[in-house]
């Protein structure tokens, strides 16, 4: 019998407690959680990538100013990933044209007459022959019309094969998930409507406009009628 009246007990004991709701900031968290496992997953999945980068420099005649060759440069830096360049840089390149269009780029900077020209693959010396390879493209086709512009471009440094990824690591992009996550978890509980709980016991207070009661409405009407 006593056995019963403590199950008993128990059980009533158990009917009181009641869960606790999420507490208001339970998304952020959850949200950096979520960004943080994301952004791991997909440092360890992808495979690296590494970058080569070869530097071409335009170089002026005797007859040329240098403010000329550097706005050639800029000129070249445009025209180094185009059809013409890669038909020339595809034979060395060893992969197709359309393909070399997605892994190189160039770029100059406003102030030196020079040009980067990287190239990106999963394979390093890959990278580095793609660059090469766009480097003396452009420099061949350009120096052709060297006589025309008094400018002409030399390789100032050949790309080699990179020892490193350039792609993240997945440390990085969980730490970039981590954040990711943890602002969009932000932003959701700064954008959610907020709920105001009344408390137990309290009635709920409608409020109506101000109406007469239908006593005076109707002695109103009378006092109207006598006069």
């Amino acid at each position: 019998m006593a056995d019963t009246a403590d199950q008993k007990k128990t059980d009533r004991r158990r009917r009181k407690v009641r869960l606790l709701p999420p507490p208001a900031w339970w998304p952020l968290p959850a949200a950096a959680v979520l960004g943080l496992a994301a952004g791991g997953a997909y440092g360890v999945l992808k495979a690296p990538e590494y970058a080569a980068t070869s530097y071409v420099v335009a170089v002026p005649d005797d007859t040329t100013e240098p403010a000329t060759a550097l706005g050639f440069a800029q000129a070249y830096a445009r025209i180094a990933t185009s059809s013409s360049t890669l038909a020339y840089a595809q034979p060395r390149a060893g992969i197709p044209a359309r393909r070399l269009r997605t892994q190189v780029r160039a770029e100059t900077s406003p102030e030196s007459p020079m040009i980067a020209i990287t190239g990106t693959s999963k394979s390093p010396a890959e990278a580095a022959d793609i660059a090469n390879a766009v480097a003396d493209a452009l420099s061949l086709s350009s120096n052709q019309a060297a006589k025309n512009t008094g400018v002409q471009l030399l390789l100032f440094n050949q790309a080699v094969a990179p020892s490193d990824p350039a792609s993240p690591s997945a440390a990085i992009s969980g730490a970039v998930g981590l954040c990711a996550g943890g602002l969009l978890g932000g932003l959701w509980m700064l954008a959610r409507p907020r709920r105001t709980r009344r408390p137990e016991g309290q009635p709920v207070i409608e409020e109506y406009a101000s109406l007469p009661a239908q006593g005076d409405h109707n002695e109103t009407k009378e006092k109207e009628s006598v006069r």
